[in-house]
């Protein structure tokens, strides 16, 4: 499959050579600074940039009907106009927090936790995120959607990173080093706490997961998650 890149720094450059190694061809390259090759002759494309530059790379393909998966968070105040004009035009698109196999069974894993506890009202959530340093955004997308997963089966209505309300789960986001991400979910009441974690080795599983969206997506129209590409119910 022919590949466009949008977005050029570790992860791009980590898909790259994993969709090489796969057989892929990457056709064009766009970064802060640069571009490469002819973004039309893509037949899906990866973005992975910056939050300020992911609304225009998103609009790019799909005004050249190009299949697009992006993984950039901090700009989502403008994802309903994404799915607009996706629709629009007839497009191919998937927005995910995290396109990594193991924290999209997580999500679902927590979803099942907050479930069963929804009826033990003595347990209250809290989550916690470590992220390397160069990380801009906070909290990072994936633990919103950890949060967001937990608010779905509870009273909770929203996340800060502030002081918890009544109403709110608490999100503790650190940066440290070069830390792939760590998320560690913790219910907690007087007596006991249950802890769910996933922590990334490598930048790896991020850019499979990526790159098995677009597999996936480039022969469907529509707007979709890492739940369609998954199977996940």
């Amino acid at each position: 499959m022919k590949l466009a890149l949008l977005g050029y720094g570790k992860m791009g450059k980590t898909i790259e050579t994993l969709a090489v190694a796969k057989g892929h061809e990457i056709v064009y390259k766009k970064g802060s600074d640069f571009e490469d090759g002819d973004l039309a002759k893509a037949e899906a494309a990866i973005e992975f940039s910056i939050p300020e530059a992911a609304v225009g790379n998103i609009k790019a393909c799909l005004e050249h009907n190009i299949p697009v998966v992006s993984g950039t968070t901090g700009w989502l105040s403008k994802y309903t106009e994404m799915v607009k004009l996706c629709e629009t035009r007839n497009g191919s698109f998937i927005y995910a927090s995290n396109f990594s196999v193991g924290v999209n069974l997580f999500f679902s894993i927590n979803e099942y936790a907050a479930k069963l506890l929804a009826p033990w009202k003595e347990y209250s959530a809290s989550i916690e995120e470590i992220h390397h340093t160069q990380k801009k955004d906070a909290p990072s997308g994936t633990a919103i959607s950890i949060a967001e997963g937990i608010i779905k089966h509870s009273d909770k209505k929203s996340w800060t990173l502030e002081a918890p309300s009544e109403e709110s789960i608490p999100i503790k986001a650190k940066r440290e080093g070069d830390v792939k991400g760590t998320h560690i979910v913790d219910y907690t009441s007087k007596i006991d706490t249950i802890s769910l974690k996933h922590e990334a080795h490598t930048r790896d599983g991020f850019a499979k997961g990526a790159i098995l969206a677009a597999e996936w997506l480039a022969t469907k129209k529509g707007v979709y998650t890492m739940k369609d590409v998954l199977g996940i119910e």
